[in-house]
């Protein structure tokens, strides 16, 4: 006898259009209701889609209302703006050096709005930090993470007043950790946090902050990118100073006024990328090595700073240095990536190139002063 199939599993078949033994065996074994059930199934999925994203947004906004009562919008009056972050209870924030240099007047303007004078307590410099204070109590003071607390592909905010529109927030991810990176006034940040939240002028000084609503960084500055003619900045490429880096320093700075021990190591030379030196000679202060190549590939020596350990070690301008401890070095950033990985005190072995001949020169690395 010839099996009935009810309504609702034949509209299954015809709409599936799938006539395997399998799958019409299991549209006849099933009741009306359960047959009801499967072509309905994509409701709950769509539930669920919508129950994630809310969970997602819901976590988000927990670390932004966390973090951002912390952060502060920075007006250098006649000079420019940018973001700070509430250090602590006592009135003091931290931000970054180059929105504060130069001041004549500063005024901070909180979450709520309200507007109080600021004054430079400390200025680093070399790692474009500075703290500045206002004169009230009860601060919310920001949660700085400790070393170890955040990785990459992890998702972050960041939080600050770009172009002067304050409690701006962004998203995006720790691209990468540890980066070495050279600002334009000549300081270099080692172990930079880079995220691909979006960075721009008046972010600096503000905070980079995970979703547990802890500061892991202070941006500092976004790339740029050398394809573009008019030096724009490179899409979803920004950096910041890691957080335990900004509480050695904030520490220092709001106890003594400077900066005693950068404990970060110091060589005493100016350098470039020797390749593009040789590409333009007249234009990057060029050298001749003698050697008869093309191109010569480290970094080279364009100044030497007296009493150095480099000028103890006998490094000259014009000497090209080509590794470190044994490492390749193909131009200026990889000669940074080494200080940043030295301590003071340690000795860097150097292998250079002078006049076509290559020669060996250990230097011990003094400190780096906090300028």
């Amino acid at each position: 006898m010839k099996q009935q199939v009810g309504p609702i599993a034949a509209a299954i078949l015809i709409a599936t259009g799938v006539l395997g033994d399998h799958v019409v065996g299991m549209a006849l074994n099933n009741s009306s209701a359960n047959a009801a059930t499967i072509a309905q199934s994509p409701a709950p999925a769509k539930a669920a889609q919508a129950t994630t994203a809310t969970a997602i947004d819901s976590v988000v906004q927990h670390a932004f209302a966390q973090a951002s009562p912390s952060v502060v919008f920075i007006d250098n009056v006649g000079v420019g703006s940018g973001s700070g972050v509430i250090y602590d209870s006592h009135g003091n924030i931290v931000t970054n050096a180059h929105v504060v240099q130069g001041a004549q007047s500063l005024r901070v303007t909180l979450k709520s709005g309200n507007t109080l004078t600021a004054h430079l307590v400390g200025i680093d410099t070399v790692d474009d930090l500075a703290i500045i204070h206002v004169n009230a109590t009860g601060l919310p003071a920001a949660h700085f993470a400790s070393a170890g607390t955040f990785s990459v592909a992890q998702t972050v905010l960041a939080i600050g007043s770009p172009l002067g529109l304050q409690q701006t927030v962004t998203s995006g991810l720790i691209s990468a950790l540890n980066r070495t990176v050279q600002e334009s006034g000549g300081a270099y940040l080692p172990n930079a946090i880079q995220t691909s939240a979006p960075i721009n002028p008046g972010n600096s000084g503000g905070a980079l902050v995970a979703l547990d609503g802890s500061v892991v960084g202070i941006p500092t500055l976004e790339a740029s990118d050398p394809q573009n003619n008019n030096g724009g900045a490179a899409q979803g490429i920004g950096f910041a100073v890691p957080s335990t880096r900004v509480t050695f320093v904030a520490h220092q700075l709001i106890t003594t006024g400077h900066v005693a021990h950068t404990g970060r190591a110091y060589l005493g030379v100016g350098a470039v990328d020797a390749s593009s030196a040789q590409a333009n000679p007249f234009g990057n202060g060029g050298f001749g090595n003698g050697s008869g190549t093309a191109t010569l590939d480290g970094a080279l020596v364009q100044q030497v700073a007296a009493g150095s350990p480099a000028e103890r070690a006998g490094l000259q301008q014009g000497d090209v240095i080509t590794a470190a401890n044994g490492r390749q070095i193909t131009g200026e950033s990889d000669l940074l990536d080494a200080l940043a990985n030295s301590k003071p005190g340690a000795t860097l072995t150097l292998t250079i190139n002078r006049n076509g001949s290559s020669q060996t020169v250990s230097a011990q690395l003094g400190e780096l002063s906090a300028g």
